[in-house]
């Protein structure tokens, strides 16, 4: 006997759900708020179904919050991409339009004829992973902001201005001794020194989050600190960007995800690829990183790249060639740490057996 289906279109205030049974048949729609109150009866409805299974869209965006309340509560849950959503409003009948209605029933059509489809499971690791790496990130981003206007200042002030790579000690320094005299000058010299005030909070706080990603990154027990060009902070984003690597059945989806697998444009008997501008662009970047040191440095990276180069690519085709060859290293990577984890949590059970 086939599962029924229950899917779900969720907003931030409401959510709209179909209920279909192998056939696509409705069984039964309801439109919940997203308070308390609503998810209660919307979970009440679909547990009049024993052999149910949920179906929401997006759950790693708008729908993240409602598919993880669904699995604390014990519920089967699959995440259905908006995509395949969007493309089975199109060909259902209604001539395409777009109602929170017609899009449960999409998500929940997805879902029946859809084989793949990832399990949502409870947050863990990863998730902490991916906040701190993006608070860092944000700290980062602060950070260049706050040292491009301490330059604009320290310019004005300064013949000849300060260094490209500046800290807040440096900076401090460096106005200690600007005596100005005009209004004008006294009050640039005020907003610089609130600036390298700004600057010092940042940087500690970079360092804290940076103690935080290694302490996080040191209890997964992962070995992507050993891949030369990734640091903690890239580790972090790609265990937290990535999240169950079995969901990539093989190294080559795992390369189309973040962008590194070329497209194929061929026609007739041409025969050739181009850049592929889709994907996780975070992991993407990543790589980049990664590349970029393997080439400054001696690595088989860079080996690599050189016999790119002598077999005619041009630079920016082989450092391409160089990413799509450190995606697969890395999914390895990721696979072979599932397995180690797999098996030190099968042990124990194992274990208890024997005695």
């Amino acid at each position: 006997m086939s599962p029924v289906i229950i899917g779900v279109d969720p907003h931030k205030r409401s959510v709209t759900i179909e209920i279909v049974d192998g056939r696509e048949r409705s069984l039964g729609q309801g439109r919940f708020g997203t308070d308390n109150d609503g998810y209660r009866r919307m979970l009440e409805q679909g547990r009049r179904r024993p052999d149910r299974l949920w179906a929401v869209e997006g759950c790693n965006g708008v729908g993240k919050h409602l598919a993880q309340r669904l699995v604390a509560d014990g519920e089967p849950v699959l995440d259905v991409p908006a995509k395949l959503a969007a493309r089975a409003r199109v060909f259902d009948t209604g001539h395409g339009r777009k109602t929170d209605a017609a899009d449960a029933r999409s998500v929940a059509v997805v879902a029946l004829r859809t084989t793949g489809l990832h399990r949502v499971s409870p947050d863990d690791h990863t998730v902490a992973l991916r906040l701190l790496v993006d608070r860092r990130d944000e700290l980062g981003r602060a950070r260049t902001d706050t040292v491009n206007r301490l330059h604009k200042l320290l310019t004005e002030l300064i013949p000849g201005g300060a260094k490209k790579f500046l800290s807040a000690t440096q900076a401090r320094a460096l106005l200690a001794a600007v005596r100005p005299r005009d209004v004008v000058g006294r009050t640039r010299r005020r907003l610089a020194a609130e600036l390298i005030t700004e600057l010092a909070t940042i940087d500690r706080k970079m360092t804290a989050a940076d103690t935080q990603l290694t302490e996080l990154l040191d209890a997964t027990g992962t070995g992507l600190r050993t891949l030369y060009g990734i640091g903690p902070s890239s580790a972090a984003r790609i265990l937290g960007d990535v999240g169950d690597i079995g969901r990539f059945p093989d190294r080559g989806r795992f390369a189309s995800w973040n962008g590194t697998a070329p497209i194929d444009a061929s026609s007739g008997e041409h025969q050739r690829h181009r850049l592929s501008r889709a994907g996780n662009r975070r992991i993407n970047r990543v790589l980049h990183i990664m590349a970029i040191v393997q080439l400054r440095n001696d690595t088989p990276g860079r080996a690599y790249y050189r016999r790119k180069l002598a077999d005619g690519k041009s630079p920016r085709e082989a450092i391409r060639c160089l990413k799509r060859r450190l995606s697969d290293t890395v999914y390895k990577r990721l696979v072979t740490d599932a397995k180690i984890r797999a098996a030190s949590t099968a042990e124990p059970s194992s274990s208890r057996l024997l005695t």
